[in-house]
């Protein structure tokens, strides 16, 4: 039987040019995500990201990639490829 696979959420920057590259990676690859440009929230949606992120990535920088349990920070193609077993 297949196995399913991992959820994955990006938090991002709609500016940032590392978001704007795991973004453009993860579509490239036809990989689904969930992603939250954060900078384009507002209020107590944006507060509630933000600690949320905080929680994942005490720094709380961009992109926060969450691949099921695994929380990678930044853009980095050969922990995410990792993440997802892929070559």
């Amino acid at each position: 039987m297949p196995q399913t696979p991992p959820k994955i959420k990006l938090y991002t920057l709609s500016t940032c040019s590392h978001c704007i590259r795991t973004k453009r990676f993860f579509k490239d690859c036809g990989v689904e995500v969930e992603s939250t440009d954060v900078d384009l929230l507002t209020g107590s949606e944006r507060e509630h990201i933000l600690e949320l992120v905080r929680a994942l990535n005490p720094d709380c920088s961009f992109p926060t990639i969450c691949i099921g349990d695994t929380v990678i920070v930044g853009f980095n193609e050969s922990k995410i490829r990792t993440a997802l077993h892929m070559p």
